[in-house]
């Protein structure tokens, strides 16, 4: 009966199925408790009432259902302590509590009576307390899940002992200290999600002895240190997410041509420098990686020029992120040859030369962010239609050129803005049309002739920023509300000019 939209509660005649073996309520809206009656099925193996509405049970009831392996209360209203009476079922192999409110520690018990378990998962419940040792009992785990509880203290060297893991899930914790060493003797784990505020270790070279691994996630620490050499080993690493840490050291192609099966790289947000901080290029083994879709090393200290083979070879690549490096040169004609970029953020360096003509064929980009580099070219030539764009910055540039009509039919913009370059001509009369417009920003450019009287049509607009051009006339807002959210930046002549209209004010450029 799963997900089939019923309401209301459990009814109690189901303990006339008193054969019933099988019995999943799953994702429909039950309210109320778990009916006691549920114990009067004896031979029940499988119990899956997760997604609904249902509160605390007479826990009891589980004194009763001795063959029960499967027991799935996932997404429910449970607000009490761990409930102990469950213990009772020790055939369990399948236990999931997870996004309840379940409160206190995890009991020793546990580890003695559901010995059998195969699958725990309590995330994202308010579970605290340490880690225990004895966690090891639990020898025929294959899926661990305690990510989103309020655990602390360290995590337990035992942890090694479980040879059976194949998922280990502990994001957002409190725990601390060191990644276990002994983590290395898991030796098929597929995903490790250690994604917490306070591990403040080195990675351990041990973990590079995980092979199987897919998934690596240790983002949000205080980790130091270079990345260990043995990562080399992890040959079907798929996403690997380092951000946010104080990692340092090169970013060596030698474990990099190994990994011909990633997908995301995140390790923005450290301090990665190379032998020579820092001097470190992107080795041009990342363009290799075939099945990459993002790739995100923005705010380091990485330097050099972009590989020029990057995106030829990676088709599905729909996320850049260079931001706030070092990085030289021209942007490779290969980088968005796949057409899938969805965003493209390279803001912040010393990039130059003319934009690759293929990002005016990128009908799916959403976020894009050229500023404050030296990016030349004509703007019109750069960029054709987006349907889906919503952000873009070429602030700080040396672009050239006249702006198109075409940007009026990219429906999505939110925010447009080309500070500080040398676009010239007139302000398209079609950027009126832009009803979702928030930010325009075109200050210090080379425009001329009248400010469009379209604009009075982007109701939503809250920043305008036409100063440091050679523009004149006037706008007339009608907005429909007060217009003090509609700033205009000081620059160059300019007078207010209010009107009697309601809600109306008057922008004159003299």
């Amino acid at each position: 009966m799963s997900g089939n939209l019923i309401f209301d509660a459990i009814p109690v005649a189901v303990e006339n199925l008193t054969q019933l073996e099988y019995l999943s309520f799953d994702e429909n809206y039950l309210n109320g408790t778990i009916p006691y009656q549920i114990s009067h099925l004896q031979k029940l193996q499988h119990l899956d009432l997760g997604s609904n509405y249902l509160a605390n049970a007479n826990w009891s009831m589980f004194l009763d259902l001795p063959f029960l392996t499967h027991l799935n209360l996932y997404f429910n209203s449970l607000d009490l302590e761990f409930p102990t009476f469950v213990f009772s079922s020790r055939n369990l192999t399948f236990l999931d509590l997870s996004q309840n409110q379940l409160t206190g520690s995890i009991p020793e018990s546990l580890f003695t009576y559901l010995s059998n378990l195969e699958f725990l998962n309590l995330n994202d419940n308010l579970f605290e307390g340490t880690l225990s040792r004895n966690i090891s009992k639990l020898s025929k785990l294959t899926e661990l899940h305690l990510g989103g509880n309020k655990f602390s203290g360290s995590i337990p060297d035992s942890i090694g002992l479980l040879r059976n893991l194949e998922v280990l899930v502990l994001y957002n914790n409190r725990l601390e200290g060191n990644i276990p060493s002994s983590m290395g003797q898991l030796r098929v784990l597929q995903k490790l999600d250690l994604n917490q505020k306070f591990l403040n270790s080195s990675i351990p070279p041990e973990l590079g002895l995980c092979t199987k691994l897919n998934y690596l996630a240790l983002a949000v620490n205080s980790l130091t240190g270079p990345l260990p050499l043995s990562f080399s080993n992890l040959t079907q690493i798929s996403e690997l997410g380092l951000s946010d840490n104080f990692l340092s050291g090169e970013l060596s192609p030698h474990f990099i041509t190994n990994w011909t099966e990633l997908t995301e790289l995140q390790i923005q947000n450290n301090t990665f420098t190379g032998n020579i901080p820092p001097e470190i290029e992107v080795p041009d083994s990342i363009a290799e990686l075939s099945n990459l879709q993002a790739f995100s090393v923005f705010t380091n200290r990485l330097s050099g020029s972009i590989p020029k083979d990057l995106g030829k070879k990676s088709p599905h690549l729909s996320y850049v992120g260079f931001s706030d490096n070092s990085f030289s040169g021209a942007l490779p004609e290969g980088l968005c040859s796949g057409l899938a970029l969805e965003r493209f953020s390279v803001n912040g360096n010393n990039f130059s030369g003319v934009l690759p003509l293929c990002l005016g064929n990128c009908l799916n980009l959403t976020r894009v962010r050229l500023d404050e580099n030296r990016f030349s070219g004509n703007i019109s030539e750069s960029f054709g239609f987006h349907p889906q764009l919503k952000f873009i910055s070429l602030s700080g540039n040396e672009f050239t050129g006249e702006l198109s009509a075409q940007w009026g039919l990219c429906g999505s913009l939110v925010n447009i803005s080309m500070s500080r370059n040398k676009i010239s001509g007139a302000i398209p009369s079609e950027l009126g049309n832009l009803s979702n417009l928030r930010y325009l920003l075109l200050d210090s450019n080379k425009f001329t002739g009248k400010i469009p009287s379209t604009l009075c049509n982007a109701t939503f607009l809250e920043i305008l920023d036409l100063s440091n051009n050679s523009l004149s006339g006037y706008i007339v807002f009608k907005t429909g509300k007060p217009w003090q959210f509609v700033r205009f930046i000081e620059g160059a002549q300019r007078k207010w000019i209010r009107r009697s209209m309601k809600n109306t004010r008057a922008l004159h450029l003299g």
